[in-house]
């Protein structure tokens, strides 16, 4: 059977070139970066220069840089180091509500602590008004949180027309660029972020690590104590290998970002077009321009997408009803409803996200068997209305 896998926003495959890297510092390049010997020395060599690797990616000072888990422990750092270090000046914080859930529980924790937080809604395509952001800022605002590249549907927020507001009032600006970051160009300057969230392992790296930009002057309160480890600002022994290999896949991000985004765009915008014309009653959620070059995130009415996954995997095609963290989940996507989506079209939805080792061909393989599926499933749904005399209603 073919194997065609669409899950990248997932997980993506490690790199080959990363993986080497990792796992010399596994089996070679093995001491503790904090020891004064010569094994200690180099481990502390394989973490600065990837340390200077993921700067490079985003623009950023190398002491900028703060490694840690991933990108959840990230958002756990920024949002929470930020309201601890800043709550005798406010306590307030806006967020989205369309945010990864490592954004939206720590921000309903914080609720839980005295904060106040405001979920500013989206528009149709999942962007959120720059009008409703200068709306919700007040005298106690402390942080505003949004996303740079949504994780379900890919829409691009408006992060720099966002800094605009905060810097003039001197909030603090978190952005969780674990999608966007090795797939559109990330610059901190550019964005005017205060702190950026990455993750390696949906830029071709390994689970288990990731980083947070912090931008000089920005005060946080570390969440992890122990030691005095990165800046002290994460306590614990670095994780070397993660760290190396986080280093190499931004290496690489920043030398093939191009070429990437030129690949990935052209096999999602054919994907696109095509199922449009193939399946009727197919809707396409987020921006039909502001994206992700990988993200086609696709409504199917009258069918339920649980089983639309399950038919793909049963024909080797690995595609996600939503996002990984809540794939077990039997409510609606919250991205979506909060887009307007009524809920039984939502219940329809996939996100096919495609990868750099993806070809026309794997293109080729699932406008063959994605039709059949879903005519089946219509077929068997007591939701899909009768059909017309003359053909269905394709548009």
């Amino acid at each position: 059977m073919r194997r065609v896998y669409l899950d990248h926003a997932a997980t993506t495959p490690v790199d080959p070139r990363v993986a080497e890297v990792a796992l010399e510092c596994m089996t070679g390049n093995y001491g503790n970066p904090s020891s004064l010997h010569q094994f200690g020395r180099l481990a502390r060599q394989a973490v600065e220069t990837a340390r200077e690797q993921v700067a490079g990616l985003i623009g950023a000072a190398a002491k900028e840089v703060v490694f840690l888990s991933g990108g959840t422990e990230g958002d756990n750092l920024a949002i929470k180091g930020v309201a601890a270090a800043l709550k005798k000046r406010g306590n307030h914080i806006i967020t989205s509500a369309i945010e990864h859930h490592a954004v939206l529980h720590t921000c309903a924790y914080l609720e839980g602590a005295g904060f106040r937080v405001t979920y500013l809604p989206v528009d149709e395509h999942g962007l959120v008004r720059l009008s409703d952001v200068e709306a919700a800022l007040a005298k106690e605002t402390i942080l505003v949180t949004i996303m740079l590249g949504n994780n379900e549907v890919g829409t691009i927020q408006p992060i720099a027309d966002i800094a605009r507001l905060t810097r003039a009032r001197g909030i603090v600006l978190h952005t969780d660029a674990v999608q966007a970051t090795a797939q559109v160009p990330v610059n901190v300057d550019a964005l005017g972020v205060d702190l950026l969230t990455i993750s390696g392992h949906k830029m071709y790296g390994p689970k288990g690590i990731g980083a947070l930009y912090i931008r000089r002057g920005t005060r946080l309160v570390p969440q992890a104590l122990g030691g005095g480890h990165e800046h002290k600002l994460r306590a614990g022994t670095e994780n070397v290998p993660g760290i190396a290999a986080l280093g190499k896949a931004a290496e690489l991000a920043r030398a093939e970002l191009a070429e990437r985004g030129r690949h990935l765009s052209a096999l999602r915008d054919r994907f696109i077009r095509d199922i449009m014309e193939r399946i009727p009653d197919v809707k396409l959620n987020g921006h039909p321009e502001r994206r992700l070059p990988n993200n086609a995130n696709l409504s199917f009415k009258y069918v339920e997408g649980e089983a639309l996954l399950l038919n793909l995997d049963m024909r080797g095609i690995a595609v996600s009803s939503g996002s990984a963290c809540t794939s077990g989940a039997l409510e609606p996507s919250h991205v979506l409803l909060a887009m307007g989506v009524p809920p039984e079209v939502a219940q329809g939805s996939l996100r096919f996200t495609f990868g750099q080792q993806n070809t026309d061909d794997d293109v080729d393989y699932v406008l063959q068997e994605l039709p059949a599926v879903v005519a089946k499933l219509r077929e068997m749904s007591p939701f899909t209305p009768p059909q017309e005399e003359g053909g269905a209603d394709v548009h």
